[in-house]
């Protein structure tokens, strides 16, 4: 049986001092083009958010045109956000920093194109320096089958979450991807999935194994007939108001699994999981930078420093520190 959707009271919108600023409307137009020249929109509202901020930051400067947007300006703004304190006293990380500027260079660099301004401010603009962080923390194959086993398989949610998450193990798809997998993306013969406008707005196929292939088969047989509502557009996976995944809920509900095993993160725990596990077992970094969807080559390598167990396997084999614990004297004799 369904659940009643859950109505959430609404809250009386905060006004913005900004509102009136002519940015505002050359910002709408630059998302405009955005969109226009086939960049996603996803992208569309990141720059959106991203030139919001900017222009509530101006505002008190009597900031409210284009001209007034200066390599001083932005250095200023570019300080302001390294020095920002959010209410946790917590500062901005400098992926935050560096999606807050990478829309405002692009911006300045159409506000040249349309010949609003003479030179781009933005041009000398220095970016934060990004780390490369490994993942947190990447699942065992025994803890994999412990998240994904805690779903169970008693009830239509059940079954739907074991399916979601064998599908990410499985193919290592972004939270997004797997959101807007459609049922005729789903080749049953060939056992793969055609991702459609993946990051980049690239489209690639991605194989699956045996047990997602059984699990999805299990849950468009059984499940998703029940889920159906008025909002189906073929989406394959639905919530259980039969409407589409948004981001934030899919994440949200997969996180309630991983945690029971005390690790963090949500779905993109399990496409870590895919990649490492692989290069664990032989497979060829190109291989999986295909299947991942990684533009560079070295985005993937990331998982060559995650994959420890095989590291761990040839210092064991090789290194002369692996023979001195055989040849260390016996405790009692150290008495």
């Amino acid at each position: 049986m369904l659940r009643a959707k859950r109505i959430t009271p609404l809250r009386a919108p905060q006004e913005d001092p900004s509102s009136d600023n002519p940015l505002h409307a050359l910002k709408e137009s630059f998302v405009q083009w955005t969109v226009a020249i086939g960049l996603s929109p996803q992208t569309a509202s990141i720059r959106r958010s991203a030139l919001g901020h900017f222009i509530r930051w101006c505002h008190p400067q009597a900031i409210d045109g284009p001209g007034a947007i200066t390599r001083d300006l932005l250095e200023a703004y570019q300080f302001h956000l390294a020095t920002y304190r959010k209410p946790n006293g917590e500062t901005l990380e400098p992926s935050t920093q560096a999606t807050r500027l990478n829309p405002l260079k692009a911006f300045c660099k159409w506000l040249v194109r349309k010949r609003l301004v003479e030179h781009d401010a933005a041009r000398e603009l220095i970016l934060p320096r990004l780390a490369r962080r490994l993942p947190r923390r990447v699942p065992s194959v025994a803890e994999v089958e412990a998240i994904m086993g805690g779903a169970g398989s008693d009830t239509p949610s059940s079954i739907r979450d074991r399916a979601i998450m064998e599908t990410l193990y499985s193919t290592g798809l972004r939270r997004m991807e797997l959101a807007r997998l459609r049922i005729h993306d789903v080749s049953f013969g060939t056992s793969t999935l055609l991702v459609r406008s993946g990051k980049g707005r690239r489209d690639r196929v991605v194989p699956f194994g045996a047990a997602a292939h059984g699990w999805i088969e299990r849950y468009l047989r059984d499940i998703r007939p029940r889920l159906r509502s008025g909002l189906d557009r073929g989406e394959l996976f639905l919530t259980d108001y039969g409407e589409p995944f948004a981001r934030n809920r899919l994440g949200d509900r997969i996180r309630r699994y991983v945690a029971r095993v005390a690790l963090p993160g949500a779905c993109h725990i399990f496409r870590h999981a895919c990649a490492t596990h692989m290069l664990e077992n032989g497979a060829d970094i190109r291989f999986i930078q295909a299947m991942l969807g990684h533009a560079q080559l070295s985005t993937t390598e990331i998982y060559t420093h995650v994959s420890i167990s095989r590291l761990k396997e040839i210092h064991a084999a090789t290194h002369p520190a692996s023979c001195i614990r055989d040849k260390l004297p016996s405790p009692l004799l150290l008495r």
